[in-house]
């Protein structure tokens, strides 16, 4: 009797705790409503892949096929050149990109000035809140052959640019250059925060054995944030099939459609534009497998190569 006594004073002890950070737990139901609405609820949806969907009828009376309509599917003779081109993208951003923050943020924390500092990090930051609709204008006007600011100045010179945006053989460059120029920026905050974390003493040591500044960012600021940079770099692998839908749907044309066409605009004209529900559920779940293997394989990869696994 004594011990449910304590257990009931413990629960109310709990409770006391809970009930004080009230206004903190209210601001999460927000986060956990967001992920389950749109993250677990919308799973009830895959029963269209094994369903001959009809609108009219709604995922539950629709006919139900089985894998009927996977052969259909995965068997479409574009599906691999969408794959191929998915890959080449988010790798290429992954590999070119990745690094960009990190060199940013390792650059920054070597000014001394914080009015500098304060006005390049604004400057960096301020295209990561532009959408890719406004980033699209921006980039059609600076870079268009007909009437763009930067093509027109290098014509002025006798110089003949190319066409970045409608020649396939520059598009893929293209789409990785304007999304560092977008992303990279707001990427250095997490590098930077995990930099200001750093014990002082151990650079004033390095100071005292004789390091410079490039010695102690090699023996010192690197090895303090090796773990942020694996975990990054884990989550950003295991999203590696999204290859930027927003970016690619607002930038792609006609001409630069064979060498840009990604899982996602895939799914977007095989599910909104032409109605088959059925076989754009299928190459979403495709996508979302591959994502799940590949962070679970970086994930281990990680692990063997001595850092601790962040997942």
């Amino acid at each position: 009797m004594k011990k449910n006594n304590n257990n009931t004073m413990l629960s109310g002890k709990q409770f006391q705790k809970v009930w004080s950070y009230r206004i903190l737990y209210a601001m999460i139901i927000v986060g956990v409503a967001y992920f389950f609405i749109f993250r677990y609820a919308t799973l009830y949806g895959l029963l269209i892949a094994f369903k001959q969907y009809r609108i009219r009828l709604g995922i539950l009376r629709s006919p139900w096929v089985g894998f009927a309509n996977f052969p259909l599917a995965l068997g479409n003779p574009d599906l691999l050149r969408i794959i191929y081109n998915t890959l080449l993208i988010s790798f290429s951003r992954l590999i070119f990109g990745f690094p960009v923050p990190i060199i940013l943020a390792l650059l920054l924390n070597e000014l001394r000035s914080q009015k500098y500092k304060r006005i390049i990090q604004s400057l960096l930051y301020l295209p990561h809140f532009l959408s890719w609709i406004i980033m699209a204008g921006i980039l059609q006007n600076l870079f268009s052959v007909t009437n763009g600011v930067i093509p027109l100045f290098m014509r002025s010179l006798g110089v003949e640019m190319p066409s970045l945006i409608a020649d396939p053989r520059y598009f893929i460059g293209f789409l990785i250059g304007s999304n560092i120029w977008k992303s990279a920026g707001w990427g250095t905050i997490i590098y930077l925060a995990a930099i200001s974390g750093i014990d002082v003493e151990l650079y004033e040591s390095a100071v005292i054995d004789g390091c410079n500044r490039f010695q102690q960012t090699l023996h010192i600021t690197l090895p303090s944030i090796a773990l942020t940079v694996v975990t990054l770099l884990v989550l950003n692998t295991g999203s590696i099939m999204n290859a930027g839908f927003d970016q690619i749907f607002n930038l792609q044309g006609a001409t630069t459609q064979r060498v840009s066409d990604i899982i996602d605009t895939y799914v977007y004209r095989l599910g909104l534009i032409n109605g088959r529900f059925e076989f754009s559920t299928i190459i979403g779940m495709l996508k979302s497998i591959v994502n799940c293997i590949l962070l679970f394989t970086v994930n281990w990869i990680a692990g063997k190569l001595g850092e601790s696994s962040p997942l």
